[in-house]
């Protein structure tokens, strides 16, 4: 995608952008030729790099309004402008309902679609004083809109932020467009934490029909695409990036005689 499709002279704001898919996500949008501006709380190991090309990092809590304004204020002031905004930061450990308490399920929700709210209004406020206005995109899952025992709360978040995104797409239309990007199982650097090792992670993408995980690349690709002017008459839109989604349980479990 990056190949035929130039960002040059665009910037791009990648939240979590440090590592897993928000990394693939900014060297995408590297290769791609945008400035990208990735966050997190904490500054990476490494330094994302694509195309002989850095982005730049800078700290913030996206889940404090004040400070999340006051990032974006800078991205205005640096670079006088933001085109895209890819809403990536998020995520939960496994934890059963009935294991947690009501606090620690909230910060699930706070991150997963307090975080990304906040993220968009603050820079809403940027994209729409500029003519070209901009492009916002979630990084959803299909956790959204299947049970998703284990993650409960972040399933329930990721269903609010796709509807987010929708409302979103439909009140700052023209100016800016927002669409989501629904992932399935992505393989990163932490995969084993849910998959196993490789043995397992081999057996989990033999139930995905392209026969494979996703790879943050893949992820980034259809970024790129939503941000680009190829997209520009695609708002409140979902992009499937699942491989084909998963095999129904039942056609493994029926007996046809």
């Amino acid at each position: 995608m990056a190949a035929i499709t130039d960002l040059s002279g665009s910037v791009a704001v990648v939240t979590g952008g440090t590592r897993g898919v928000g990394a693939g996500v900014a060297r995408a949008l590297l290769e791609a030729g945008a400035q990208v501006v990735t966050c997190a709380r904490r500054a990476p190991e490494q330094p994302v790099e694509a195309a002989g090309r850095t982005a730049r990092f800078l700290p913030v809590d996206l889940r404090d309004p004040e400070a999340t304004g006051r990032f974006f204020a800078r991205v205005e002031s640096d670079y006088g402008r933001l085109d895209t905004l890819v809403n990536n930061a998020g995520g939960a450990p496994f934890r059963m309902l009935g294991d947690g308490a009501a606090h620690q399920h909230a910060r699930v929700v706070e991150l997963n679609l307090l975080a990304p709210l906040n993220a968009s209004l603050a820079a809403y406020e940027v994209m729409r004083r500029r003519s070209g206005g901009g492009s916002m995109v979630m990084i959803g899952s299909v956790s959204g809109s299947r049970p998703s025992p284990g993650t409960a709360a972040y399933g329930a978040a990721k269903a609010g932020l796709e509807h987010l995104a929708r409302s979103m797409a439909v009140e700052w239309a023209p100016r800016i467009r927002v669409n989501t990007l629904v992932l399935g199982m992505v393989r990163t650097e932490l995969s084993h934490l849910h998959y196993g090792d490789e043995d397992g992670i081999a057996a989990v993408a033999r139930t995905v029909p392209l026969g494979r995980l996703a790879e943050p690349a893949d992820v980034g690709d259809a970024c790129v695409f939503l941000a680009s002017p190829r997209a520009a008459y695609i708002s409140g839109a979902a992009l499937h990036v699942h491989g084909g989604g998963e095999r129904p349980a039942f056609l493994d479990a029926a007996t046809v005689n």
